[in-house]
């Protein structure tokens, strides 16, 4: 902590129903002196921005449920900051994973004066090639979770669907969570993934454990984690389009931190999501297509029925010639303009030959809708209650069947139909 308050306290709320409180406190320190910190330190070669400052307070989470937490830091003064973080879980055997994503709330992270986007004079050239999990988050100190993660904690929560809690970086390390699990759920935007974290999430989905992508963009970007002066994996490095200066190139390509498509190393995301990610920014409507589907059962949805703004603000699609893991069905395909160019954005199911399911909405806003009209997030982009509505039980659908083990065994298969939707 550096403040320039006298003093501060802690609290810790852990995230979930809680009969629509949808968190409960559990700890609160003491009054904490406190005190100012030095400006933070940038390393010069990845400009990476670090804090390095003594602790303030340590924290003792034994005996604390597992799950999703906010910290709040109050100052005396009144002012407010939230540190997210998960208790993590030890054991995913028959339950359902859900998969939050520190290295993509790191990357996007400008605090210090710049993230993996851009430097302290907001150009992409000066950003940094790596970014230290050793300094506070921006701004409230928990957009990325509070926007695409922390709806659906509290849905999965009211569903009482038996639940574990771990993040991209923890699977990286042990993948001992997945083992076993009926579902792993990667939430709103989770873009950053290790090349380990991929190839375990993959092998959980070749062992039967479904998976469901709620958002766009994920495992878009291949990442490195790298110890920081007092612990492991404090660092994530991704040189992106800067990647001859990566030290992996050309001695390791499979590990170049930049685009999972791109060469060296070229391992587009579509053989794991089933759909490629296209870009940014758009606004559309969401447009149904098979309104027979087992996840829009109970929406009231018809073959074509479109959800305003749901599209946005990144989208995914199903690209013919990208490599796919077989078969699948698009279940929604909305039409759309990007860069002056029409397209599409394609929710897409698939089922592997483990019987594992696979469902990716192809949108970025789909955590958000689940909370749409309501206020909470201070913006809808235009989405409505009709919305949250169809969001809310589409999403209870997928919870629910997957949640009952590899999906292929209880739902309809997926009717094949890219050569139908895009020919060819």
């Amino acid at each position: 902590m550096s403040t320039t308050a006298a003093s501060f306290r802690v609290s810790a709320f852990r995230v979930g129903w809680y009969g629509g409180r949808r968190a409960r406190r559990i700890w609160t320190s003491g009054r904490v002196t406190g005190r100012a910190r030095p400006a933070p330190r940038v390393l010069a070669a990845t400009r990476t921005v670090r804090a390095d400052w003594p602790v303030s307070l340590p924290v003792d989470t034994t005996g604390w449920p597992e799950g999703a937490y906010l910290l709040r830091l109050e100052a005396d003064t009144g002012h407010q900051r939230y540190v997210p973080f998960v208790v993590r879980s030890t054991d995913g055997a028959g339950r359902t994973v859900l998969l939050h994503a520190p290295a993509t709330w790191q990357a996007y992270n400008r605090w210090g004066g710049a993230s993996l986007y851009a430097g302290a004079n907001g150009a992409y050239t000066t950003r940094s090639l790596a970014v230290s999990f050793d300094r506070p988050y921006d701004g409230v100190g928990a957009e990325k979770f509070l926007t695409y993660e922390r709806a659906l904690v509290v849905l999965a929560e009211r569903l009482g669907i038996p639940l574990a809690y771990s993040t991209g970086t923890d699977v990286h390390r042990d993948p001992a969570v997945l083992r076993g699990a009926h579902a792993v759920v990667c939430l709103g935007h989770d873009e950053y993934w290790t090349p380990e974290q991929r190839a375990r999430v993959t092998a959980a989905r070749d062992a039967g454990t479904n998976l469901a992508f709620l958002g766009a963009n994920t495992c878009f970007r291949r990442v490195r984690l790298e110890d920081g002066p007092d612990a492991a994996d404090r660092t994530v490095v991704c040189y992106k389009t800067s990647y001859r200066a990566d030290p992996c190139y050309p001695s390791a390509p499979a590990l170049v931190t930049t685009d999972y498509r791109l060469p060296p190393g070229a391992d587009p995301e579509s053989s794991l999501t089933g759909v490629l990610y296209e870009g940014y920014p758009v606004d559309a409507p969401y447009v149904v297509r098979a309104a027979d589907h087992w996840a829009y059962e109970g929406t009231g949805a018809r073959a074509g029925d479109a959800f305003a703004h749901l599209v946005g603000v990144e989208y995914d699609r199903v690209t013919p010639g990208a490599p796919t893991p077989g078969p699948l069905e698009i279940t929604a395909h909305s039409p759309l303009v990007w860069e002056g160019r029409p397209s599409h954005s394609d929710s897409a199911y698939y089922t592997a030959p483990s019987g594992a399911g696979v469902f990716a909405t192809g949108t970025m806003r789909w955590v958000e809708a689940l909370v749409a009209g309501t206020g909470e997030l201070g913006r809808d982009h235009g989405m409505d209650g009709r919305t949250r509505a169809f969001v809310t039980r589409t999403t209870e659908n997928v919870l629910r069947m997957f949640a009952r083990g590899p999906a292929g065994r209880h739902a309809p298969p997926p009717r094949a139909d890219t050569r139908a939707v895009y020919g060819g």
